[in-house]
C-alpha cells in the first residue's frame, strides 16, 4: 500500500522555533519538506515514535570554520553531534578562496595561526581544486555532507588575491584595489556566497606571528566591498573586532550598513580588560536597529574557554625547560617521565621562561583556571579555581595542576574561561543572549582544534540555560530553541528553515531532554596526516534529520549524507496544504 508521506514523527512535544509554548503534534515529511503538522492520519514509509521526547527544528550554527574540513570530510563534526543541521563557515575573514597557487601556503599559515589548524593537516587535506571563489563553491557543490553548508567570502583571501604582497603587508588599498575587490564580492554573492566576513582583531595572526591582512583595512575598503554586495542585492556582512574604541568602531560599522543596506553582525563578548564595553556596544546596537538598520550581535552562551593539556597545544608547563626537554616524547613516555619524583620536583621548582604574548599571560593564571572534569561545568564558582582549591588543600597550585594533567594516563585537562567570565559568572552572557538584537554564535566549529572545543555550544545552551543553571536566571526552553533555530537562520537569510511549519525544510531534532548530557572534551587523531583535534559529544539526541533523512541516531551517524552546499539566501517557503 502506498504511503502518504516519506516519514512521520509521531506524538513529540514540539518547540517549533517560534518561541510559542510547546505542544504535542505529529510531523509529516515529504520530499525533504514538512508537509503537515498536527494530527496526521496518513502513514509514512518510515515512522518515528517521539512520544515523551522534545522535538525542535535543527539548530543553525552561523559561526563555524569548516572551510577546510568540508573539502575532505563529509561529516561536520563536532557540530553534527549537537543537533546542528546547517552550518555557516567562512567567518572572521579567513578561508581558502579566492586563492592563486602561489598564495596557498600563505592562506594555510593564516588559518593555522588564527584557527589553530596545523599546517600538515591543511597541506594534506586541501585538494586545491579551485582558484576563484565561484570555483570553490563549485567544488563544494560536488560533495555531500551530514549538514547543509553555507559559506562566506573571506576578506583576507580576497585582499591577498587582489593586492598580493601589498595586501598581506596590510598596505592601504588603492581605488583600483577596492574596485576589484568589490567586483569579486559581487560575483561571489551571485555565485552563492551567503555573505562577506572580515577581521579587525590583533588576536588573529598567522602562525609566524604576523597580524591578519585585514586588521587595518580602511573604511573606504570595507564600504567599497559592501557596495559590491549591495549591487548584487544579496549577502550579509560579518565582522570581528577588538573594539579598542567602541564608539568609533561601531559608528564605522553603522555607516557601512547605512551606505550599503546589507545586514551586518559583529562578534560580542565580555573581555576582562574592558568588562563593561559590551554594554556600550549593545546600547549602540539598540540605537541602530531602532533607526531601522539591519544589525545583529553574535554572542555565546558560555565562556570562550581555552583547554590546556599534555595532548593539546599548550599546558602550564609548556615554557619550562624540564618540560621542553620531554615534549617530543610520545604521551605515554612523557607521562612516565613526569611522574618520576626527580623530574616532577625539577618541573615544579623552576620558573617558566618569560616569553611575550598570549601563552605566558594565560597558562599560569591559577586564579581563573579550573579543573575540567568528566561532567563539564561551564559556569564554575570562583571557589573552584585552581588557586582556591590549592590553598584549601595546602599545596602549590602548580602541583595541583600537574596532578590533574597526569590523571587519565596524562589526558587530564584544565579550563580557562577567556572571554565572558570577568565577573566569575555568566551574568553577562545572560544579558547578551536576552537582547532582542543578539543571536547565538561564535562556536567556531571546526577550528581551534588544539585549544578550544566550543562546537558544542548548541547543546550547552539547551541544557545549561533552560534546565541546569543554578547561579542565576534561566531562559524558557521555547525561547532558547527559537534563538538557535529561527533567529540564527534569519540572521543570514535562510528563511526556509528554523521552524517546524508546513513548507519548511525538514531539519529536526528528537531529543531526550531530561537526559540530554554534554560529555567532557577528548582528543582524537582523525584529521588528515594523523592530525589531532579536540572533540566533544553528547548523549540524549535520539535522532537528527536533515532534509527529512535521519543522519544521527542515538548519537551515532547513520551514514546518510543528505546535506548540500547552500547557494545563497533561501526564500521563505510557500506553505504546503495541510492533510
Amino acid at each position: 500500500m502506498e504511503r502518504a508521506y516519506d516519514l512521520v514523527v509521531r506524538g513529540g512535544t514540539l518547540a517549533d522555533g517560534s518561541g510559542a509554548p510547546t505542544y504535542e503534534a505529529d510531523i509529516a515529511i515529504k520530499n525533504g519538506r514538512i508537509a503537515a503538522v498536527g494530527e496526521i492520519r496518513g502513514r509514512g514509509a518510515e515512522e518515528i515514535d517521539a512520544r515523551g521526547r522534545l522535538v525542535t527544528p535543527g539548530f543553525v550554527d552561523i559561526h563555524t570554520h569548516y572551510d577546510g574540513q568540508a573539502t575532505w570530510d563529509s561529516h561536520m563534526q563536532p557540530s553534527s553531534w549537537h543537533g546542528v543541521t546547517t552550518v555557516v563557515m567562512g567567518n572572521c575573514g579567513v578561508g581558502f578562496a579566492p586563492c592563486r597557487p602561489a598564495d596557498q601556503d600563505r592562506l594555510i599559515r593564516l588559518m593555522e595561526g588564527v584557527e589553530d589548524i596545523p599546517f600538515p593537516v591543511l597541506t594534506k587535506g586541501l585538494p586545491w581544486n579551485w582558484e576563484s571563489f565561484p570555483d570553490y563553491l563549485d567544488a563544494l557543490s560536488q560533495r555531500r555532507f551530514d549538514v547543509d553548508i553555507g559559506t562566506q567570502l573571506p576578506h583576507a583571501a580576497l585582499r591577498v588575491f587582489v593586492m598580493g604582497e601589498r595586501g598581506a603587508a596590510r598596505e592601504p588599498a588603492k581605488a583600483a584595489d577596492i574596485a576589484a575587490m568589490a567586483r569579486l564580492a559581487e560575483q561571489a554573492m551571485a555565485a552563492g556566497a551567503l555573505g562577506f566576513s572580515t577581521s579587525r582583531t590583533l588576536n588573529h595572526r598567522t602562525s609566524d606571528g604576523q597580524p591578519t591582512p585585514t586588521l587595518t583595512a580602511g573604511e573606504d575598503e570595507l564600504t567599497g566591498i559592501a557596495m559590491g554586495l549591495a549591487r548584487a542585492g544579496k549577502g550579509v556582512l560579518q565582522v570581528v573586532s577588538d573594539f579598542a574604541d567602541p564608539a568609533a568602531e561601531f559608528a564605522m560599522l553603522r555607516r557601512i550598513v547605512e551606505a550599503s543596506g546589507r545586514p551586518l553582525s559583529f562578534s560580542l563578548t565580555q573581555h576582562g580588560k574592558a568588562p563593561q564595553a559590551w554594554r556600550l556596544l549593545l546600547d549602540a546596537l539598540s540605537d541602530a536597529t531602532g533607526a531601522g538598520l539591519p544589525m545583529k550581535a553574535q554572542v555565546c552562551g558560555r565562556p570562550v574557554g581555552i583547554l590546556f593539556g599534555f595532548e593539546l597545544t599548550l599546558n602550564p608547563f609548556s615554557h619550562h625547560a624540564t618540560y621542553k626537554a620531554l615534549a617530543h616524547l610520545p604521551l605515554a613516555e612523557r607521562v612516565a617521565r613526569l611522574r618520576d619524583p626527580a623530574v616532577r620536583a625539577a618541573l615544579l621548582n623552576e620558573a617558566a621562561a618569560v616569553e611575550p604574548g598570549f601563552a605566558t599571560q594565560t597558562t599560569r593564571n591559577w586564579g581563573n583556571m579550573y579543573l575540567m572534569g568528566e561532567v563539564p561545568d561551564y559556569e564554575p564558582h570562583p571557589s573552584q579555581t585552581i588557586a582556591a582549591l590549592a590553598e584549601a588543600r595546602g599545596i602549590a597550585p602548580e602541583a595541583l595542576a600537574l596532578d590533574h594533567l597526569l590523571s587519565g594516563e596524562g589526558r587530564g585537562m584544565l579550563y580557562l574561561p577567556f572571554l565572558n567570565y570577568a565577573e566569575g559568572s555568566l551574568a553577562p552572557s545572560y544579558e547578551m543572549l536576552g537582547h532582542p538584537d543578539a543571536v547565538p554564535g561564535l562556536s567556531d566549529g571546526g577550528a581551534h582544534v588544539g585549544m578550544i572545543c566550543d562546537g558544542s555550544f548548541p547543546t550547552s545552551n539547551l541544557t545549561h540555560w533552560t534546565r541546569d543553571r543554578t547561579r542565576g536566571p534561566r531562559f524558557d526552553l521555547e525561547a532558547m530553541v527559537r534563538m538557535q533555530t529561527r533567529d540564527t537562520a534569519r540572521a543570514v537569510g535562510l528563511y526556509d528553515r528554523g521552524m517546524i511549519a508546513a513548507g519548511h525544510r525538514a531539519d529536526l531534532n528528537i531529543i531526550d531532554y531530561d537526559h540530554l548530557t554534554l560529555e567532557a572534551p577528548k582528543v582524537a587523531y582523525d584529521l588528515p596526516a594523523g592530525g589531532r583535534r579536540l572533540i566533544q559529544r553528547a548523549r540524549g539526541y535520539v535522532a537528527t534529520l536533515v532534509g527529512g533523512v535521519v543522519t544521527q541516531r542515538d548519537g551515532e551517524p547513520t551514514g546518510a549524507l543528505p546535506g548540500r552546499l547552500l547557494r545563497g539566501a533561501q526564500a521563505a517557503p510557500v506553505a504546503m496544504a495541510a492533510e
